[in-house]
């Protein structure tokens, strides 16, 4: 009796493992659909303005694993010193109060001697591919001290999640990183066994090869949910007396942030005790180290762009909710416009605006018009290059999500490993955005046909797995 038991729980879990901590396309499509405007990346903290969240006295052992600590953080506030923290993610990152400005303000108030520098790198809808090209510029050239990583609702892919960790130990050796954790619906019946969700798995694999801190941000809210004192998705009205956690399934309320926010404070309470500053060292990777020269790169400092583009600053423009990430961007609307770069290494990309205007890119790869073949491979999604004669030969812009509104986008594109010359040029076929939008999204496409019959491509950054090979006088220079 006790073996069939057994075998029945076992099935219950493996159930609960993978259907239930997976993400469904719902939820993926929610994400997906967040990206939206820029934030600034520097943001100050108000202490009269805010109000201070209390770490609770929730308790689970491995709430927070310590591993490595922070030790070089709490050296530096222990004595007063400036400290810069950032915060690298999704929409949960970007957005003020799912759990960023609480976190930051208890630190303010509970170090007031020290004087904080704040980075908020969030980027909505994307996940740790997008923040191995981007860490670099977002995140490292602020020289923190603590790096907090959020990716856990974004794919987690742990390939990206490992470049951006030994690009900053790369970077410096004395900056501190934390992983923290939120979750989705469907995790907290996960936790509530005792386990951790699957892919949060991979990255507690990764925290344990380089000896990284890490904080599960969903356990006391898992608990709450199964006391019946929280509803994970619902209005005011039907939450009655309990926690009202969010309205999407996804991004938490103010309260649901506060719940996050007191998880990252025990966490923080229980790995002090240490304050020698230490080195992190770099083993060999676990993965891959070919995330370690991933970076994103301003147009005009390494393609060579013909007449038909032009420099377009977005600050007091249309596009000024974007000038947090790109100050200015590379523009053009005339088909066959070109830009052209060479690099070498095995992917290239762009993080761009879509928006109702977009058209479609022709994609060329040392003299030959390539073929695009979506893949994925564990929450990474590049593009395959195949024949030029494949059914899609172009890069389209315009999607779903551009409907009358703007939105930050990427896209990247695999390449054998080498040295490569790479050009797009705006294609004249324009797009089909009636049949992309569908027919519950015609309305504004009825009314303002204009503001879509267009083909224009804002360019913000060039995204490389590589290294970038300029061209001067004649020369290349890598």
């Amino acid at each position: 009796m006790r073996t069939y038991q057994s075998v029945i729980t076992i099935l219950l879990l493996f159930l609960i493992m993978t259907d239930l901590g997976a993400q469904n396309s719902g939820e993926l499509n929610k994400i997906a659909a967040s990206q939206g405007a820029a934030s600034q990346l520097l943001f100050s903290v108000d202490l009269a303005k805010e109000e201070l969240i209390a770490p609770g006295d929730f308790k689970r052992d491995d709430e927070c694993v310590v591993r490595g600590g922070m030790p070089n953080f709490f050296a530096k506030v222990s004595k007063g010193q400036d400290v810069t923290v950032a915060f690298i993610g999704g929409s949960l990152t970007q957005a003020n109060y799912c759990y960023r400005m609480q976190i930051s303000a208890y630190l303010q108030a509970r170090y007031p001697s020290t004087r904080f520098k704040w980075v908020n790198a969030g980027v909505s809808g994307t996940g740790t591919d997008l923040g191995s090209f981007r860490i670099r510029e977002q995140v490292l050239s602020q020289n923190p001290d603590l790096v907090i990583i959020d990716f856990a609702v974004n794919g987690a892919y742990a390939g990206g999640m490992e470049g951006m960790v030994r690009q900053i130990i790369l970077h410096g050796q004395h900056t501190d990183i934390c992983l923290v954790y939120a979750i989705l619906a469907a995790q907290t019946k996960v936790y509530n066994y005792g386990k951790i969700p699957p892919h949060i798995e991979a990255l507690e694999a990764l925290a344990d090869h380089y000896s990284i801190p890490t904080i599960h941000l969903g356990m006391e809210i898992a608990r709450l949910e199964c006391q019946d004192k929280l509803l994970w998705k619902g209005d005011a009205g039907s939450a009655g007396e309990r926690i009202l956690f969010s309205t999407d399934g996804i991004h938490p309320l103010k309260a649901g942030g506060d719940l996050y926010a007191a998880a990252i404070a025990r966490g923080i309470e229980k790995m002090k005790g240490h304050y020698q500053m230490e080195k992190h060292p770099l083993p060999q990777p676990l993965i891959s180290d070919e995330w370690d020269i991933a970076g994103m790169y301003r147009p005009s400092d390494i393609a060579d762009f013909d007449v038909k583009w032009a420099a377009f600053p977005t600050g007091g423009s249309k596009l000024r909710a974007f000038n947090g990430w790109f100050d200015s961007l590379m523009v053009a609307d005339e088909k066959g416009a070109r830009f052209s770069f060479t690099f070498e290494g095995d992917l290239f990309g762009l993080f761009d605006i879509g928006g109702p205007e977009v058209g479609q890119l022709e994609v060329w790869v040392d003299g030959h018009q390539i073929g695009l073949h979506k893949s994925q491979s564990g929450g990474f999604q590049p593009y395959q290059m195949v024949a030029e004669n494949h059914d899609n030969i172009l890069l389209n812009r315009f999607n779903s999500y551009c409907n009358n509104r703007y939105r930050g986008q990427y896209d990247v594109i695999k390449v054998p490993k080498g040295k490569h010359e790479v050009s797009f040029r705006i294609s004249p076929l324009r797009a089909d955005k009636k049949m992309i939008l569908g027919p519950s999204q015609q309305e504004d496409i009825d009314r303002h046909p204009e503001k879509y019959d267009s083909s224009k491509i804002y360019l913000g950054r060039i995204l490389l797995r590589g290294t970038p090979i300029l061209k001067i006088a004649g020369k290349e220079k890598g």
